[in-house]
């Protein structure tokens, strides 16, 4: 049985407001309402959907709702190792938004935007001069080195800190008219000088837009509060701040089981951000209509895996601000040509309380004795091979029912030690994991009863996974 402190839901949750005010923390959380310092965007995706054909572009925004002008770090990640394919800096003005396409590049992807808030470097403005993602992070691990891993990933923003009223900083990125005052003077001296402690407020989402198929996919970010108590500069080119510098190691977990909420002490900051977000199931629903052609896809993305590769194994975990759990590590294997694979369990119900006398799991079926798996950091899990989004990073769950719900079960039947996570007051079990499900609905080209013009007729909608707790 696990043991945590526990306190009333209303009593956390109200001194986590009142720290915010004070711009202190003590605790790492996910906010409910949807703002933090920390964004941690699912899926991104420029794929085709078709081979060769209908590639989805990913709009990506994010919201800087305070009245602090603000310095963050904007991270892309592919999606089978978590490798860093494109990172730079953002200033957001107060009330600034800013907005990029993920669009293909060559044999990869690469980000433009027409939006004029100030970046560190510039970002490119056309299809033309598009920012190409790079694979130098992962040009020799196992899983190979060609820019096509990049097509598909996730995406961290984190706050390093707001700017100073009137400071220098803040002076050139404040816009007028619409535009910044003098993007090009921003320099590295005067923003170390002028930031201070983050203060949160940040939101966005990504659309995963695919116009010739006719769909169109929406995703919030997860938002992390109360990451850092004090700002953390980084020069451009620098690959941090990253998710390891939580600080301070408390998390707060809250839940409706029991009523109350839990908390945990942590060694390591990256364990305060997967002790937040730790699930034991993740639950959805798939639709697979005939009639309608419909398909079902779902994101399941593991954003701390790459720092709990197996110690066991011989090979490092984390990176060189983060030394390994030796004892225990929270993943269960480490990196290969076919992924870091971690063992889950898989029962799909339809919707009228059946499911198979043997739970159903991912296909093809594995050698005997072998148990479902997940192998990437973002992973599409697919229904009878439909996949919506054309990924290459996927596992399949074939199933007989046209349409229900499947419980995946992160937690795998292990009793190793592995998808658990210790902390001083108690364990976490499962996974941390964010993610959605995709659905589509098709019923082909229908001609408009008045006019008799064509009209394709195809949808797309998303529905926000659902978890039982890590407790």
């Amino acid at each position: 049985m696990n043991t945590f402190n526990k306190k009333s839901l209303f009593v956390a949750l109200a001194s986590l407001g009142a720290l915010s005010v004070t711009g202190t923390a003590d605790a790492v959380y996910v906010n409910p309402d949807g703002t933090g310092q920390v964004l941690l965007y699912p899926y991104y995706t420029v794929r085709n959907k078709v081979a060769g054909v209908a590639p989805f572009n990913s709009l990506l925004s994010v919201i800087n709702s305070t009245v602090s002008a603000k310095i963050v770090k904007v991270r892309f990640l592919e999606g089978k190792n978590s490798r860093e394919v494109l990172d730079f800096n953002l200033y957001l003005s107060a009330k600034d938004v800013w907005t990029t396409a993920i669009i293909p590049v060559g044999d990869g992807a690469g980000i433009i935007t027409s939006d004029n808030s100030c970046t560190t470097p510039a970002v490119g403005r056309t299809v033309a001069t598009a920012t190409p993602f790079v694979n130098f992070a992962y040009s020799g691990d196992p899983a190979g080195g060609s820019l096509d891993r990049t097509t598909e990933g996730y995406v961290e923003i984190i706050e390093m800190g707001t700017l100073n009223k009137g400071s220098t900083t803040e002076g050139y990125i404040t816009h007028s008219g619409g535009v910044p005052a003098d993007c090009s003077s921003i320099n590295s001296t005067e923003s170390s000088r002028d930031i201070t402690f983050p203060t949160g407020g940040l939101f966005g989402g990504i659309t995963l837009v695919n116009v010739l198929a006719g769909e169109d996919y929406t995703e919030d970010a997860t938002a992390l509060e109360q990451f850092r108590t004090d700002s953390f500069w980084a020069i451009p080119g620098s690959i941090l701040p990253d998710l390891t510098l939580a600080d301070p190691r408390w998390t707060v977990f809250t839940s409706a089981v029991g009523g109350g909420a839990v908390s945990g002490t942590t060694v390591l900051g990256i364990d305060s951000v997967s002790a937040v977000l730790m699930h034991h199931n993740v639950l959805n629903e798939f639709v697979l209509d005939a009639p309608t052609l419909s398909q079902t896809s779902w994101v399941v993305t593991f954003p701390t895996k790459r720092y709990y590769y197996n110690p066991a194994a011989g090979q490092l975990c984390g990176t060189s601000q983060v030394p390994c759990n030796q004892v225990q590590s929270l993943f269960q294997r480490n990196f290969v040509a076919t992924g870091a694979c971690d063992d889950v369990g898989v029962v799909v119900w339809s919707r009228e309380e059946q499911t198979a006398k043997t739970p159903g799991g991912f296909s093809p079926p594995p050698p005997s004795g072998a148990t479902p798996a997940l192998c990437w950091e973002a992973n599409v899990v697919t229904f009878n091979s439909k996949n919506i989004f054309g990924s290459v990073n996927t596992s399949n769950v074939n199933t007989a029912y046209t349409n229900g719900w499947m419980d995946l079960d992160l937690l795998g039947g292990l009793t190793n030690g592995r998808h658990k996570l210790p902390t001083a007051n108690g364990t976490f079990t499962g996974l941390p994991v964010i993610g959605f499900a995709a659905q589509t609905f098709n019923n082909g080209t229908l001609a408009d009863a008045t006019t008799g013009k064509l009209i394709q007729s195809q949808y797309g909608g998303n529905f926000v996974h659902k978890y039982t707790p890590g407790l």
